[in-house]
């Protein structure tokens, strides 16, 4: 919905840059694709808005019906099982009850020419989800930023630009990307204390890192922290 509050937040407030780059925008629910797009006929479709099969179906099945030659699905690195051989390759086990694993199944079964990635943290201008605003709002201010745990967790940020240059090399080489499915992230692991220096370092400040624990204060790590309080990263193996 064009109008909802949703869409006057950042990254989708700034959809005006697409149309004023020579792009064009329509609106409508996926599951009436055909007639959103109004007979207009498509190369290559990328899938940035579903995360499981009922709201991806309709738009695989018009695809396919309406000539597209190459899909691309943007899945989550979100969906992998919890290891103790970190880091996450393609092939490893996955949550086979997850949104986007049963997607990433029925393209397999039903589109001839697919691709998916697997993106992990997102950082870069245009981002919903505060990755690297977060430690730089308390750093700027020299305030103490707080990580649970030891801080010696191992995570995976990614540059946005990096993220979108992989699905242009997709379209670039469909056929190198066909049938793959690939982790969509940096090729280097960042500890949590890591992130924080990182920013720090950016910002030309210092930081002091703060380290507790989440239990011992009653504070839900999920909530009060960005990040998984836990090892989790993936490497791009199958894009290399």
């Amino acid at each position: 919905d064009e109008s909802s509050e949703k869409m006057k937040k950042p990254p989708f407030n700034r959809f005006s840059e697409i149309v004023s780059g020579g792009g064009k925008t329509v609106w409508g629910n996926p599951a009436n694709v055909a007639n959103v797009v109004g007979g207009e006929t498509f190369d290559v479709v990328l899938d940035n808005n579903g995360k499981d099969l009922d709201t991806v179906r309709p738009v695989v099945d018009w695809a396919k019906s309406s000539g597209v030659k190459q899909f691309l699905f943007i899945s989550s690195a979100g969906i992998y099982k919890s290891t103790e051989q970190p880091p996450h390759v393609e092939g490893d086990a996955v949550k086979a009850d997850a949104g986007h694993v049963v997607v990433e199944k029925y393209l397999a079964e039903t589109f001839g020419n697919w691709a998916s990635f697997r993106p992990q943290y997102m950082i870069g201008s245009g981002n919903n989800k505060d990755c690297e605003e977060w430690f730089f709002d308390r750093i700027v201010r020299d305030r103490a930023v707080p990580i649970p745990g030891s801080g010696l967790q191992l995570t995976n940020i990614s540059h946005v630009r990096d993220l979108s240059s992989m699905l242009t090399s997709a379209v670039a080489n469909p056929e190198a990307a066909s049938g793959n499915i690939f982790n969509c992230v940096s090729d280097r692991a960042v500890t949590l204390d890591g992130m924080a220096k990182l920013c720090a370092a950016a910002a030309g400040k210092t930081v002091e890192i703060v380290h507790y624990d989440p239990k011992a204060i009653g504070v839900d790590a999920k909530k009060a922290f960005l990040f998984r309080n836990m090892h989790f990263y993936a490497e791009p193996r199958a894009a290399k």
